[in-house]
């Protein structure tokens, strides 16, 4: 176990950080800091709890379990301290070793010092909250006089405090691992496997991309039943969570990747003891009562920073509730019935954690309904037991909501009376079958941001309503049914419409077409199971469409080509073009004029663009604001900027997953004035010395008037070395080359030299994105070349935007596409650099 043994070397060292204490500030941590307590078979079986303090785990030694009985006080033998990596550790420490036996993470969490924790280690009282999954709520830590080592840990009076609570589970709160399955070995995928291949089921997993979610169909009245199973419904997000060959992965209902943005879902579903894996569930982020708060989850989901991520991890976790098996090691479960998915689920997980089992009742849903609705939760889910796992909407799962609460497209928007120049109300729809019925209007509880939230994913307004029969004049802004929206009504009129509804929230985790009209419980009785296919069918992924304006608009007057030409130049080389985009800011340059008319950069995604188009936030210091900055992962996205008149985009060095990590550095090749031969002369020099320190490298026009060469990073650095890296590199060019070759920044101090500009690398700085097109005569295109290419004769005007496609045609490989993925050894280079 290489990742135990790292741990346990690092438990072994004698650490003394030379650190300042952290100074104590009253609610300034609200998140608290890293607290775990492992239960370990040493000698004797005990608990080690360990609180993080100034950068160390301070650790203290509890012979028994913990007690919510405030009459209860056990004892804590305060030991060294402990590396803050030691709190990951589960395993088995060799014998010969110190504390040689089991260790399990029993619980995890933070804790939160209520008085200065310095303070009252040096006065031998300590006084704090714990937020765990097994101890939660105050506690006190208090030296005994008699003792210099000898604590007594005291559950302090709160609403948790009580001896009817004293009943803890053994497992661990990350693996599920017991003890006892340290001690002998014992694999629990191996126990698993024996069951699962018992059940006769086929041998060849899905992958997660290819599984389509079930669905449940809404139904308004709860029922009993003996072949159903009843769970809560809980207000999150559904996620399918995997681990397979490529590693862990969160998809989202509508198939987005969601497994940076919860980092501590991924990383529990990781640690795991299995290969590899499918579950589904829905991921919750509770308020301070312990319930599902939808608010903090989008809070959590709208978060793009890694940074901002890593916090609100902290602050704000999330839990995965997992209620159905798909898959396990390499066998598929989907054609089981649901009962004996969720019996192999409930053994797969940790009895209690990040990742928790979504337990059921069996036939007694008005009963259950009652619970739910008492204690102010969503609603439940009725499955029928024997079901088998189907894409798509299902009458063997129904949802059934604690107040007539439902999911409505929007289609369209009518002016407030009261506020002039402002939508005070909105028309919405659902669907029957393919059919979209038309469900009323509303306008209480609408606010003004929730109306430009729905206006950024409508899109632009269209001529007619998108419903038959409706009149025109009726909403002042007809849209597609894109947006859609959480209304509570009390009741249905016969012909479908909603009575005093009012509006609750902005769903961004759905789309439109899952806005199905509930089944009439008086009318439907639950549907029999149908039988079950090997192959689930796919969900159709949400629609993904350009609408293309003004195809014949001039562009290039010289040369005459159109915004359509425009356009189809980036489908023919989108496959070329495509994997320097994604996942990267991009920068617009819109032309609407043509290239000779005005033109604006345009770095903030309008509020009006599609709903589809991934647009990131990233916080721009230049503009002390947050910027939403577009993203062109696809070629409809691709299709969309250029229909914009984007001519030139420009990209980032750095993702958007990592942007303090560039992946490149690059050398901007400059010759203003200067005769391109002598920009061939130093783009070969770079090359050469780039050659002989072992920095691969890459080259392409500009598009422009000279060339690029970019060197790759792997996003081993920041972008102040990628500087630094290209300030050395430029600097020993200029020595070797002083008669062409110039640092100096200033046109008029070059002295017709070429300018060797390292000053692009840079926080936001921006590079043009390889095969794009240039707003100059000729539509020049920025095109990597072969490094054998690059000699005499080498012209810019050779590469266009119609003679790059033809190229392209010919060649089998991009030649710069390693400048995205090598990792070069950059401490060897620089070595071998300072050498020269």
């Amino acid at each position: 176990m290489p990742d135990e043994t790292k741990n346990l070397e690092k438990y072994r060292e004698k650490r003394s950080p030379d650190r300042t204490p952290e100074p104590f500030s009253e609610g300034a941590s609200p998140s608290g800091r890293l607290y775990v307590m492992q239960k370990h078979a040493a000698r004797n079986l005990h608990y080690d709890l360990r609180l993080e303090l100034d950068g160390t785990l301070k650790s203290w030694a509890v012979p028994k379990d913990p007690s919510y009985d405030q009459t209860v006080k056990r004892a804590a033998f305060m030991v060294e301290d402990h590396p803050v990596e030691y709190a990951t550790f589960e395993g088995v420490i060799p014998k010969g070793n110190y504390g040689a036996g089991e260790v399990i993470v029993w619980d995890r969490g933070v804790w939160v010092p209520l008085e200065d924790p310095h303070e009252g280690l040096e006065k031998g009282k300590l006084l704090f909250e714990l937020r765990g999954h097994r101890l939660r709520g105050r506690w006190t830590l208090v030296k005994v006089k008699r003792g210099e080592n000898e604590w007594l840990l005291i559950k302090e009076r709160d609403a948790l405090e009580g001896s009817d609570r004293d009943t803890f589970q053994h497992d661990s709160v990350v693996t599920g691992r017991t003890l006892e399955d340290l001690r002998s070995g014992r694999s629990r995928e191996a126990v698993l496997l024996e069951r699962i291949d018992e059940l006769d089921v086929p041998t060849r997993a899905p992958n997660v991309d290819d599984v389509g979610l079930m669905l449940a169909e809404t139904r308004r009245d709860p029922f009993d039943d003996d072949g159903w199973v009843f769970e809560l419904k809980y207000d999150g997000y559904r996620v399918l969570g995997a681990r397979q060959a490529r590693g862990v992965a969160l998809r989202s209902r509508n198939g987005n990747d969601m497994t940076r943005a919860l980092p501590e879902i991924a990383d529990a579903l990781a640690r795991l003891p299995y290969g590899d894996f499918i579950v589904d569930g829905e991921v919750v982020v509770h308020d301070e009562a312990g319930l599902p708060s939808f608010q903090r989850l989008q809070k959590r989901a709208r978060l793009t920073r890694s940074l901002d991520i890593q916090r609100a991890a902290a602050e704000l976790p999330a839990t995965l509730y997992v209620f159905d098996l798909l898959a396990f090691a390499g066998r598929d479960l989907r054609g089981l019935p649901l009962t004996e998915r969720k019996a192999l689920l409930r053994d797969l997980l940790p009895s209690t954690g990040v990742l928790r089992y979504s337990d059921h009742i069996v036939g007694r849903g008005k009963a259950f309904f009652e619970l739910a609705e008492s204690m102010q939760l969503e609603g439940i889910m009725g499955k029928r037991a024997d079901s088998p796992y189907r894409a798509g909407r299902s009458r063997e799962w129904v949802k059934i909501r604690a107040s007539r609460v439902d999911d409505f497209a929007v289609i369209g928007l009518k002016s407030s009376k009261n506020a002039p120049g402002t939508y005070g109300s909105l028309y919405i729809a659902q669907y029957d079958g393919d059919r979209l019925v038309y469900a009323g209007s509303v306008g209480t509880g609408l606010m003004p941001k929730h109306v430009e939230e729905i206006l950024a994913r409508a899109g632009d307004a269209i001529d007619r309503p998108p419903i038959e029969g409706l009149p025109k004049a009726a909403a002042d802004r007809w849209v597609e049914p894109v947006a859609v929206v959480e209304v509570r009504y009390l009741e249905r009129t016969e012909a479908g419409q909603l009575r005093h509804p009012v509006f609750l929230r902005v769903r961004d985790d759905k789309s439109a077409s899952e806005c199905v009209m509930p089944v009439d419980a008086a009318a439907e009785e639950p549907a029999a199971p149908a039988p079950a296919t090997s192959e689930p069918p796919r969900q159709r992924p949400p629609e993904r469409r350009v609408r293309f304006t003004n195809l014949d608009k001039v562009l290039w007057p010289e040369d005459g080509y159109t915004k359509g030409d425009l356009i189809e130049y980036y489908r023919a080389v989108s496959r070329w073009m495509l994997p320097y985009l994604r996942d990267r800011p991009i920068v617009q340059t819109r032309f609407p004029d043509g290239i000779h008319g005005k033109s604006f950069f345009q770095k903030d995604a309008p509020e009006w663009a599609p709903e589809w188009l991934r647009i990131e936030t990233v916080w721009s210091g230049g503009s002390e604001r947050e910027l939403r900055y577009f993203i062109a992962d696809d070629l409809p996205s691709l299709e969309y900027l250029a229909n914009n008149a984007s001519i030139p985009l420009h990209i980032w060095s750095s993702r958007v997953g990592s942007l303090e990590r560039p992946d490149w550095c690059s050398l901007d090749l400059d010759p203003k004035g200067a005769p391109f031969e002598n920009v061939i002369r130093v783009a070969r020099a770079v090359h050469d010395l780039c050659e002989r320190i072992g920095l691969p490298n890459f080259v392409k026009t500009s598009g422009s008037s000279g060339l690029h060469v970019l060197v790759p990073l792997g996003r081993q650095c920041t972008h102040e070395q990628a500087r630094l890296l290209g300030e050395l590199l430029a600097r020993r060019i200029v020595h070797d080359l002083p008669d062409i070759a110039t640092i100096a920044r200033v046109v008029s101090q070059r002295e017709g030299k070429v300018y060797v500009d390292y000053l692009q690398n840079g926080h936001g700085k921006l590079l043009v994105a390889p095969w794009c097109v240039r707003p100059l005569p000729g539509a020049p295109v920025s095109t990597p070349l072969r490094w054998s290419e690059v000699k005499r004769g080498l012209s810019i005007g050779q590469f266009t935007i119609r003679t790059v496609p033809a190229r392209l045609a010919r060649w089998k490989k991009d030649p710069m596409a390693p400048v995205l993925t090598q990792t070069p050894d950059l401490v060897a280079a620089l070595s071998a650099l300072n050498e020269r």
